[in-house]
């Protein structure tokens, strides 16, 4: 551990003379051969890459990276980058297939992460953060010198024994494989793995509270508001990878008007403040906002930034998670550029497991606690995200590796552990009740020929008069509130068929059950929603195919008993098996069952013919997805941590389905209450056979019939249809 009293300066100095002995140490590795064949090979392979990133960090450091041509630049950032990429990746260290086809079952599974983790010194470089840059220096050593003293060891005797199949050591000590390649303990290298992660986790949770609630402390502000915006090679600057898709969105919005601009960025930072009008929440009691985005953006940001300067809100910004600590993902949170390789981060998604037990999540929670104290004032003035999200990539389809990281039944237990007493932490100290958030997505040059059509045609989805929906909305829920349950069937293919009951209103003429969504928190405009009541709540919800967290689900289905799943599947993969443990990874995050959370009706009927148009609707991200059909949201309501403000519609009815059966359970067991997710699944039109009301008295209304609105008021909504 480090030494939390030392002063800024020597603390400095050590890290430096860490850096130094790491570094020199590392350029030695690549002329010693006391390794075995394979296991040097790897240890040459990682030193080369430890260096590269060495080379980066100086030409940071001098000033040298801004005096680079572009061409220069790019030659640096795909060195960084590409032993991930795609078509190298099959015979990287980095894939676990390959690490442990070289080394074994258990030696290659810790040495893919080690190879892993070690990318998270690319950012480190860029930022000159030297002491991320030194822990993982560091860990390299260690591992490698375990390695060293098993070899050396078997030099002296014969006291190692031959590897299982699998890569398992048999004895304390060193091991051989049956090529005669000696290994060192597998137990050894755990614990230096898990050493390595409950060490630091105080001082990287310190330092990622503090970008989410310290404006001062990411250097991607200053590359935002102080670069020439127009010399794209301010991209590079970041230290992300950097493809086609970061360079044409940032040329294309130069090439647009300032008043475009403009609109982006209000419509934006608009949104985010209307969330809190409308979410009967003070945005005068917060101070900064955490701004995320993908790179490219940036003219779009740099407005946006200054809007909520304006507003009293300074812009926080952080760098998407790259390591053990911030976790990894396929789905961004933070700032990001291109990922290299979507697979690569499918694959080591799960690399906790190597380390993970009960002492190491209290580990974590106690550091969260106390990097949130160390910052308390700032988290209590923190508003929470807006965020700027993409689409048009192509659609990732993950490939299931036996080889990778998976948490055992116990650690998925504890992990859901973790998540659920991490999130109610994190409301201590960053209160629901009081923190909002927003959301806008834009298209990526990926998505097509038309690539700036179709960026204008989302800039006016993402615009559209949302008075006008406002009034058709009101329509639909005045309905809606006559109802005692919902009915929802499939046509088509589409099985669904799903009866959804709903709260009872005690006073119809002051209280409602469906909130008016317009253009605030989810832009775009065009949905109603409501947290439905679990009992009652029956039937089938399936979709042919839908993109959840930027994987695909095909035939996915979700069986409900009184609001809880109870059966799941898709077609995904050859055996039910693996398809039941897509879902519960992905969808489910290692729970048994979640409730369903969220039952809303999209009204945006011009996004849905839009995706039709360009052929796009397997590429719209659920943002603007949900609002193209009515959908359901498994894990947490709408109103998770502020279920105790009172929220009204804009005709001054009170929102009261607001809790369920489970999210009430707050109020007496707060670690039962809450899930921390929230997965939007819709479907479409064209697969919509009806949407009926159903009323206490027996009547039944209907709302949607064969992907059409037939509600009497709705007429303008069938328009975009014509």
């Amino acid at each position: 551990m480090e030494d939390l009293y030392i002063s800024e300066e020597d603390r400095n100095d050590l890290e430096r003379e860490r850096y130094e002995l790491a570094i020199e140490r590392i350029r030695e590795i690549p002329g010693e051969k006391v390794c075995g064949q394979r296991l040097q090979r790897y240890f040459d392979n990682m030193a080369a890459f430890v260096l590269s990133v060495d080379e980066a960090w100086q030409v940071v450091e001098s000033g040298r990276l801004r005096q680079m041509t572009m061409e220069e630049l790019q030659t640096l950032n795909r060195k960084l980058y590409e032993d991930i990429l795609p078509e190298r990746y099959e015979e990287s260290y980095a894939n676990p297939e390959y690490a442990v086809s070289c080394l074994g079952e258990s030696i290659g599974q810790m040495l893919s992460f080690l190879c892993a983790e070690l990318r998270g010194m690319i950012p480190a470089a860029f930022e000159q953060n030297r002491f991320a840059m030194v822990i993982r220096m560091e860990l390299l050593l260690e591992v490698y010198q375990a390695c060293l003293c098993a070899a050396r060891e078997e030099d002296g005797g014969e006291d190692g024994k031959r590897q299982t199949e699998g890569g398992e050591a048999q004895t304390d000590t060193a091991a051989e494989d049956v090529c005669g390649e000696v290994f060192p303990d597998t137990e050894q290298l755990r614990q230096i793995l898990y050493w390595y992660v409950s060490d630091y986790f105080e001082p990287e949770s310190c330092e990622k509270v503090a970008k989410l609630v310290c404006p001062e402390r990411d250097p991607a502000l200053q590359i935002v508001m102080d670069s020439d915006l127009t010399d794209l090679r301010y991209l590079y600057y970041y230290g992300e990878y950097v493809t086609e898709n970061e360079l044409r969105t940032a040329a294309h919005l130069n090439r647009m008007p300032e008043e475009k601009i403009a609109l982006m960025a209000d419509t934006y930072t608009e949104g985010y403040r209307i969330g809190f009008e409308m979410g009967n929440k003070d945005i005068s009691i917060k101070k900064t906002v955490n701004v995320r985005y993908c790179l490219g953006f940036e003219r779009m940001i740099r407005r946006a930034v200054h809007n909520f300067d304006r507003i009293g809100l300074q812009s926080t910004i952080y760098r998407s998670g790259a390591n053990i600590f911030q976790g990894r993902s396929v789905n961004k949170n933070g700032y990001f550029g291109a990922n290299p390789n979507k697979q690569f981060d499918y694959d080591h998604r799960e690399d906790l497991a190597l380390v993970l037990n009960k002492q190491l999540v209290e580990r974590r929670l106690e550091c969260m606690r106390g990097a949130f104290e160390q910052y308390k004032e700032q988290a209590r003035a923190h508003g929470g995200p807006a965020v700027v999200e993409i689409f048009g990539e192509k659609p990732f389809v993950p490939e299931t590796k036996e080889a990778a990281c998976r948490l055992s039944k116990k650690q998925q237990k504890l992990s859901v552990e973790y998540a659920s007493k991490a999130g109610a932490m994190q409301n201590v100290y960053i209160p629901g009740e009081e923190r909002s958030f927003t959301i806008i997505a834009f298209p990526v040059p990926e998505i097509g020929a038309q690539y700036e059509e179709i960026f204008d045609d989302i800039v006016r989805i993402n615009t559209l008069d949302y008075k006008l929906y406002q009034g058709i909305q009101q329509r639909i829920i005045d309905v809606l509130d006559q109802g005692v349950t919902v009915l929802v069937k499939g046509s088509g293919a589409n099985r669904t068929d799903l009866t959804v009951s709903l709260h009872e209103l005690k006073d119809p003429a002051r209280e409602t059950n469906f909130e008016n969504c317009v253009a605030d928190v989810n832009i775009p405009v065009g949905e109603v929603f409501t947290s439905p009541v679990l009992h009652g709540t029956n039937g089938i919800l399936h979709v042919t195919r839908v993109f959840l967290n930027e994987l695909e689900y095909k035939d996915i289905w979700l069986k409900f008993e009184n609001g809880m799943i109870v059966d799941y599947g898709c077609a995904n993969f050859p055996s039910g098996e693996e398809n039941r443990k897509y879902i519960k990874d992905n969808v489910l995050f290692h729970h048994d069952t979640l409730p369903l959370g969220e039952f809303a009706i999209g009204t945006n009927t011009t996004a849905y013919v839009t995706a039709r148009r360009y052929g796009i609707e397997d590429k719209m991200p659920i943002l603007i997805a949900e609002k193209t059909g009515p959908h359901f949201a498994v894990g947490d309501t709408c109103y998770s941590h502020a279920e105790n403000v009172r929220v009204y519609n804009q005709d001054g009815k009170e929102i009261i389905a607001k809790d369920n059966e489970v999210s009430i359970l707050r109020e007496t067991d707060v670690g039962k209450a809450y899930f921390q997710c929230h997965t939007d699944i819709t479907i479409p039109y064209d697969e919509l056979g009806e949407l009926t009301v159903q009323t206490k008295s027996g009547e039944r209304i209907p709302v949607i019939r064969n992907g059409r609105f037939v509600l009497e008021g709705c007429e303008e909504l069938n328009r975009a249809f014509g």
